[in-house]
């Protein structure tokens, strides 16, 4: 056996423990990817019952929405309603009742002012009968 005989044995050798050694981690990549091709099969078979019942549910979804969208319509109609009668109330009934307002409020405030300068008349009325009877007890 001569040198380069042997030197390419030993290359040999070492080509197949390269390969060896090479070979472990792509066996084990290899099973990796069975695993995910396996999981992402999983996957899609139960996405489409859940997606089915995700498109379910927006249609119920969109049906509530149309019905609110009624009620909201509704709902606007009655408050335009509302504004219309308290403007037509506020003109046709609101001026008097103001008026009225204003003049019972005025003879509340004179009946309260003619009230308080009676009793004003009789404090100052008591006032000087109580001083004349003080200097009239003083002089005697």
């Amino acid at each position: 056996m001569s040198v380069g005989e042997i030197a390419a044995l030993v290359a040999a050798i070492a080509f197949v423990l390269l390969v060896l050694l090479l070979a472990v981690p792509i066996l084990k990549l290899g099973r990796t990817l069975d695993e995910a091709t396996l999981a992402i099969r999983k996957a899609h078979e139960g996405a489409s019952p859940i997606l089915t019942q995700a498109a379910t549910t927006v249609e119920a979804v969109n049906s509530q929405l149309a019905q609110v969208e009624d009620i909201t319509a509704n709902a606007a109609s009655v408050s335009s309603n509302a504004a219309a009668l308290t403007s037509l109330f506020a003109s046709t009934v609101g001026g008097p009742v103001v008026k009225v307002a204003a003049f019972s409020h005025g003879i509340r405030t004179a009946a309260k002012k003619r009230r308080v300068s009676e009793l004003e008349r009789e404090v100052k009325k008591k006032s000087r009968a109580s001083r004349r009877r003080k200097t009239d007890n003083q002089q005697d």
